[in-house]
Order: C-alpha cells, then structure tokens, then sequence
C-alpha cells in the first residue's frame, strides 16, 4: 500500500537503530499511524529531521503494509506553531493523550480537524487548561464515549447548578448521595463544561479531576505521564 501526500502531525519519536526513528503520527483519513523514518539520524538525511517536528503540520507519504509504514516523504505545510509555557505543556499532553487513548488505524477527521484548531487555541492567549478540558470531552464523545452534561441518568430531570451530583464515568450525572460516586460535583462544574462557559478557577479545578477519572477509567486504569509533569500545578493539565 501506498499514501501520498496525507495532512498530518507528528504526536511522537523515538529512537530506532542507529539511524531512523520511529514516529507515531495523527493523519486525517487514516488515523494514528506508526511510521519508520529511515536514515534520518545520519549528517545527511534523505528526509530532514527539523520537517517531523511535532506541533507542525506537515503532508506525510509513506508505504507498507502492517503494524508501520515506511516514511517516503515529509513535508511542512502552513505556519509552524510555537506555544510556549504552559501552553507548550498542553500540547505534548494533548500528544500523549492522542497516542494513549487512539487505536491504530481509526480514521478520525473531525478529531483531526479539532486537533489543530485546539493547538492555534493554545498557541493563542486564551486558557491553555480550558482549551485541554474542552479538548477532551470533545474526544472521549468522537471515541463513543459521550458526556451527558445537563441531565441526571435517573430521573432525566435538568441538572440543577446548585445540587451536588456525582458522575458514573460509564453513564452520567446521578444525584448525590444518593449514590456515592466519586467525584463529586457541583451542578454548575458540569453545565460549564456543557455550555462552553469558561469556568471559575475552582471550578476549572473541579472539571480537571472529573476528566482524569474518565480518562483513567476509558484508558483501563492507567495514568498518563503528563499527569505527573502537571502536579502541583492547576493551570494547564
């Protein structure tokens, strides 16, 4: 099989051999992709290693069949991004996140599409962690994994942003204490996140720990090393 000239990003790299590197990538119509990018390493490369940056767009082609392509060509399409602080650190946890919680294979093009508005987002001067919590619910709903937001699972009543709720990360909102699930939550916390209301910083905070739990749980158990990079920290992840 042959790919010609496909958008994409590059999520990730590491060392392969004595001179390649292998690249797990983000592409419109195919999905996450593994890709061997041979001979890069060396003093003259074949393909440049500046063009398989991560945070910049780029056309990818590549060929082969299985678990990794062969990388043919790389080129940089549009501006490269450049976010910084805080915002840098959203976006290697967005790559993270993108390669932890992706299947190989799966084409995603609206998640692709939100992908890169989220990192012109973050290269901008808005809430870099409002930016991310946005991100992923957005993701966890394209992956089948929709956050019902304005009602409780139970009744079907609208939530109230004055009552506390906890949130069963396989069904939703149900009233508190009724059935003590953690976390537990203001009404307000999830209709913010439902209607795009950049939320108070207490309430960001709150948002922050109702999606580690869903990332954990959808991610079987396991923690995202981001996650101990941003401890200590309430501003970004």
């Amino acid at each position: 099989m042959r790919v010609e000239q496909q958008p994409g990003w590059i999520l990730h790299e590491r060392p392969y051999r004595e001179t390649s590197l292998l690249l797990e990538a983000f592409t419109r119509d195919h999905g996450r992709i593994g890709l061997v990018a041979r001979g890069v390493r060396t003093a003259k490369p074949r393909l440049a290693r500046a063009h398989l940056a991560p945070i910049q767009p780029v056309v990818l082609s590549w060929s082969g069949r299985g678990e990794l392509g062969t990388l043919t060509a790389a080129e940089p399409v549009g501006t490269a991004l450049r976010p910084h602080g805080d915002a840098l650190l959203g976006a290697l946890y967005l790559n993270e996140l993108l390669v932890r919680l992706l299947p190989r294979g799966d084409a995603h093009p609206e998640l692709f599409a939100r992908y890169g508005a989220c990192l012109e987002e973050l290269s901008g001067a808005g809430s870099a962690a409002w930016t991310l919590r946005r991100f992923e619910r957005d993701a966890l709903g394209e992956l089948g994994y929709a956050l019902e937001l304005a009602h409780e699972v139970e009744t079907g009543h609208a939530l109230d942003p004055d009552s506390d709720y906890s949130f069963d990360p396989e069904r939703g909102p149900v009233a508190w204490p009724a059935r003590p699930i953690a976390p537990r939550l203001p009404g307000a916390v999830l209709l913010a996140l439902a209607r795009e209301r950049e939320p108070a910083v207490a309430e960001l905070r709150a948002i922050r720990g109702l999606m580690r739990t869903l990332l954990r749980h959808h991610l079987g158990g396991r923690e995202l090393h981001a996650w101990r990079m941003f401890a200590g920290t309430t501003r970004t992840g």
